[in-house]
């Protein structure tokens, strides 16, 4: 168990880890490269090093800068890998590895099996199986019947297709793993691909293609990409520090009394940040300094502690800041009224039920807080905030956005709590204890 001591005030300047999705993605498109890269800074986590662990399977060298590690030196092969026979793949927990890196696959001359953790095992893979299927892939997975009926799961077997064929794709649940799979799929289809989303997810992906001068068209929620474009990679790729891992310190800031914090360097991708949006509805003081711009925009978060007030998030607005619902649950708890966050069925199938461990942990610690499956808006969270919640022993279910929101909470609280299990943080944030202990105040 881990104990987390309540702190009074945070007066700091911060560097949060490089972006975790744009690290994977860096990685693979550096891969099908035909030039040697530099990429920093580079996230070193647990799961980007399956991504690098599988890229180097699939015969592509690299090297780490000895001084730091959060350099990465990358030669890469052009777009078929250098294999003629049958590659055995280990994406860990890391459902970015799985899915992204299978988009590849599809494409390539050689055979491979892609098997996952204890609990991306249970993550299901049908979303991007189906749609590859489509354009001629020849991908399946395993089908549980414990799990949801009709849907297939790691390990994932890929065959070399006969030919892959553009195809346009509508898809019912704003994805950026599925949406990304697909369009690197549509490199080696003849014919166009398209993929429609309800609402714009992630565009890290897009970013890139467009970068690196594929053939790609971007109309809102809409991308379509013709093949043939030779990809023209540059000689290093710069990796802003993640918005997901700033967004626990930008919410510890604000519900803390009389504290200031700085986030460095920060991702600013509009696709990607749409906590801040919503953050502001609430009250929040927040302000952006020192703006720069390479293929994504980034700059420093300032943020003062605020009185933060309720709001309601619509379904809309989710694709833009999914992985951040966790640590908003935290700001709406110590928030002045009733917060409802809609449209959530993404979040039952992320490394845990993010809906769940959310709920469950917090109204222990005493939130009114509950969650709703059959309303006109699908899943929602509907939290009334307040104050003097009482210590508990929370459980972190192995997943590393709950285990550091119920961390955030626990250092504004009166009292202090307990967590069974933070070795799941490692997955995407290693230092994040570090720079906790680092902000609290004497």
């Amino acid at each position: 168990m881990y104990t987390i001591e309540p702190i009074n005030e945070i007066k700091t300047e911060v560097t949060v880890p490089a972006d975790k999705s744009i690290s994977h993605r860096a990685v693979f498109f550096s891969a099908i490269g035909d030039k040697k890269i530099k990429i920093y800074p580079f996230l070193s986590s647990n799961d980007t090093q399956a991504s690098l662990d599988c890229i180097k399977k699939l015969g592509i060298e690299y090297c780490q800068d000895d001084s730091s590690q959060k350099t990465i030196y990358l030669q890469g092969k052009g777009l078929y890998f250098p294999k003629d026979k049958k590659v055995e793949l280990f994406a860990g927990e890391s459902g970015t590895t799985i899915r992204i890196l299978s988009g590849l696959l599809v494409g390539q001359k050689f055979s491979s099996v892609f098997r996952a953790g204890n609990y991306l095992d249970k993550r299901p893979m049908g979303r991007i199986v189906y749609p590859l299927r489509e354009m001629g892939a020849n991908i399946d997975g395993d089908k549980m019947v414990k799990q949801e009926q009709g849907d297939l799961y790691p390990p994932l077997k890929i065959e070399p297709a006969s030919g892959l064929k553009g195809k346009s794709h509508t898809l019912n649940i704003a994805s950026a793993q599925v949406k990304s799979a697909l369009l690197l799929a549509g490199l080696y289809a003849k014919g166009e691909t398209v993929v429609e989303e309800p609402y714009k997810s992630r565009d890290h992906t897009e970013r890139m293609l467009q970068a690196f001068g594929a053939n790609i068209e971007i109309d809102k929620n809409r991308v379509s990409l013709k093949p043939g474009a030779q990809l023209n990679l540059p000689n290093e790729i710069f990796i802003p520090s993640d918005f997901s891992a700033a967004a626990f310190f930008i919410v510890l800031a604000l519900i803390l009394e009389k504290s200031r914090i700085i986030v460095k360097n920060v991702n600013l991708n509009p696709s990607r940040c749409g906590l801040l949006k919503v953050l502001r509805r609430m009250n929040a003081d927040i302000t952006i300094e020192n703006k720069k711009e390479k293929i994504e925009p980034y700059g420093d978060i300032v943020v003062k502690s605020s009185r933060l007030c309720s709001t309601v998030v619509e379904q809309s607005e989710i694709a833009a800041m999914i992985d951040e619902v966790p640590i908003l649950c935290v700001a709406a708890a110590y928030a002045k009224g009733q917060t409802q966050i809609k449209g959530l069925e993404e979040l039952r199938v992320k490394e845990t039920d993010r809906v769940f461990s959310m709920v469950s942990n917090l109204s222990q610690a005493g939130v009114d807080i509950l969650d709703k499956d059959d309303s006109p808006d699908g899943c929602q969270i509907i939290i009334n905030g307040g104050c003097g919640y009482r210590g508990v022993d929370f459980k972190s279910f192995g997943d590393h956005r709950t285990a550091m929101s119920l961390i955030i909470f626990s250092l504004a609280a009166k009292e202090k709590n307990k967590i069974d299990d933070i070795r799941c943080i490692d997955k995407s944030f290693p230092g994040f204890i570090k720079i906790i202990k680092e902000c609290k105040t004497p």
